[in-house]
């Protein structure tokens, strides 16, 4: 049985948010799954609707073990790889479920165990895998869908009914599905297809260069064009930054850890933003559909079904699972018969990237058994980070996961450049001097174009002199430097550049755009930020990054300015602070 509770209030409702006037919060689902003992399978209704028994509790949410996985925990928990091959198994309440058992597998002595005992692992795996047979999952999983029929009808019927709501809203052209190759985006654009009739939607692949090699070959399979391939005629766009590698940041700003997931922000949101701009060129705004659940996270249970993209522009985020459990999903899953990605047969819980800080240590083992290679190789770059930053027992650091917990620069170079070192003109009412870390060229005045217009006549070109002038004609900032010089000084002439009310604000502002210029990685933070597509970061290759704001599609809404601490997302990375 699944309801909605207030977190704040602790009161069972039958509505998105707290009913009550003085509350109003997003309610969060409250799951029970019940065994049963008949049947040999979970079930939604506490009276299994097969065999009318009653069931017992079991867990709060619950997903199938297929056989390759199961091969696996045979071989862990008993040496035998075919010990529990003719028996229901399913994974729940932090325990494989056993015939309605619970046991518990020890992963964290698993993965302290040495590298030569999981490669015999392995090896035992390998020798097996190609004689499973799926005849007992498949019978379980007949059971599991002829006894959850009603659950699925019901879940089913709600989200089609209120996708269906939307075209009259939107044409199939403003539609897109975010694509991310895992069950629930795949789950999200087989409904959302099913619901619309129609393949002709648009989806994006979001490729961060760090997918599961399952994943992509799962992308590759669903992008198929053949009659027996049940999306035929998707198209489906890649957003890929091409101009990043990904160790090479490692190595420049340390790798992502829980609190400083900067891969996102470079490897994903950014080229995604541009994927979208390119494809929907001269649209306001387009519906996403995207697989978000409220039960992923702390966080996404405060997601709203319906919103405005917080990352990138001219979105509507629509979510029809959105209330659904890992239970729905699979469900829906194992009903309908749609291909899936390999990985979750492995043991997969989750399949973004697959070396990412937020992954549990089950998915590490599952990496160091099925990846070695690729493990290995981010192992050793996890160990000589912790060299770099001058850790004493950097492999322990590593083994004890200090590295996902890391918060700032420190002992990063990097991390330098985020200082702006300035002082008030002793001659000159608000005007500042800075000592710049990086020489004075041309693309520093791109950084100003947010403020206004860029005018290098009017200045005396003696002192390096350029105005900057908003749409009224007033000149609102003046600029004075010579080309290849690293002193500065930046006259204020109207403190209420990009919304400021005072002097000290209006100056934080110019640090800002000063501190993007000394720090820029080419990250594309601030493309994905500027809602008019007028930001363009490029990065040649060589270490020359490029920042270029187009005049004609700039507005001037210095969104782009204090989007970020202290205007550069990259000094975000590099400067947080325990609190």
């Amino acid at each position: 049985m699944i309801e909605r509770i207030c977190p704040k209030c602790n009161v069972l409702m039958n509505h998105e948010h707290c009913i009550n006037p003085k509350c109003g919060h997003v309610t969060v689902m409250s799951s029970t799954i019940y065994w049963c003992d008949e049947c040999q399978i979970p079930t939604y209704e506490k009276i299994c609707p097969t065999c009318g028994s009653t069931g017992h509790y079991i867990a709060t949410d619950i997903r199938p073990v297929f056989p390759e996985e199961n091969l696996l925990v045979s071989l862990m928990l008993s040496n035998d790889p075919w010990k529990y091959q003719q028996d229901s198994v399913w994974y729940g309440g932090n325990s494989y479920i056993i015939n309605g058992k619970k046991i518990k597998l020890p992963v964290t002595k698993w993965n302290k165990k040495p590298v030569e005992e999981l490669l015999k692992l392995k090896t035992i795996y390998d020798e097996n895998v190609s004689n499973l047979s799926y005849e007992f999952f498949d019978q379980y999983k007949q059971r599991f869908i002829d006894a959850n029929v009603d659950r699925y009808n019901e879940i089913v019927e709600e989200a089609t009914r209120e996708i269906q709501k939307y075209k009259e809203k939107y044409s199939l052209e403003d539609m897109m599905v975010s694509f991310s190759g895992g069950k629930d985006s795949t789950v999200t654009s087989h409904i959302v297809r099913t619901a619309l009739g129609s393949n002709n939607i648009l989806h994006v692949f979001g490729d961060t260069t760090l997918e599961f090699p399952y994943t992509l070959a799962y992308k590759k399979k669903f992008n198929r064009r053949e009659d027996t391939n049940e999306a035929k005629g998707v198209k489906v766009l890649v957003a890929k930054n091409r101009e990043k590698n990904f160790e090479d940041l490692c190595q420049v700003v340390g790798p992502p850890s829980r609190v400083m997931r900067w891969c996102c922000t470079v490897f994903k949101t950014g080229a995604i933003q541009k994927t979208i701009s390119s494809a929907f060129k001269n649209k306001t705004n387009i519906l996403s559909f995207q697989g978000i659940r409220h039960s992923e996270s702390a966080s996404r249970s405060k997601y709203e079904r319906e919103s405005q993209s917080p990352k990138i522009a001219k979105q509507t985020v629509f979510s029809p699972i959105i209330d659904w459990i890992d239970y729905d999903v699979w469900l829906y899953i194992l009903t309908t018969g749609i291909d899936f990605n390999e990985a979750y047969r492995l043991g997969w819980t989750r399949v973004g990237c697959w070396c990412c800080p937020n992954n549990g240590a089950w998915s590490e083992l599952l990496a160091k058994i099925h990846m070695y290679d690729q493990y290995n190789r981010w192992y050793e770059l996890l160990v000589n980070f912790a060299k770099q930053i001058g850790k004493p027992d950097p492999e322990d650091y590593i083994k004890d996961g200090g590295w996902k917990a890391r918060q700032g620069g420190n002992g990063l170079a990097a991390a330098q450049t985020s200082v702006v070192s300035f002082e008030p003109c002793a001659t000159e009412e608000n005007a500042f001097n800075y000592e710049l870390q990086r020489p004075i060229s041309e693309e520093l005045y791109e950084l100003f174009k947010p403020f206004g217009h860029i005018n290098k006549e009017l200045g005396n070109k003696r002192l390096g002199e350029v105005y900057v002038i908003n749409n009224a004609g007033k000149v609102v900032l003046i600029l004075q430097g010579r080309i290849g010089k690293t002193k500065l000084k930046v006259i204020i002439k109207d403190i209420h550049i990009a919304r400021s009310r005072t002097l000290s604000v209006a100056e934080g502002k110019v640090q800002c755009q000063l501190t993007k210029y000394q720090m820029c990685l080419g990250c594309k933070a601030c493309e994905s930020v500027c809602k008019h597509d007028a930001i363009s970061v490029r990065d040649d290759g060589t270490g020359k990054i490029t920042y270029i704001i187009d005049d004609g599609k700039c507005k001037r809404c210095t969104e782009c300015v204090g989007h970020f601490n202290a205007g550069c997302y990259m000094r975000k990375v590099l400067t947080i602070k325990r609190e």
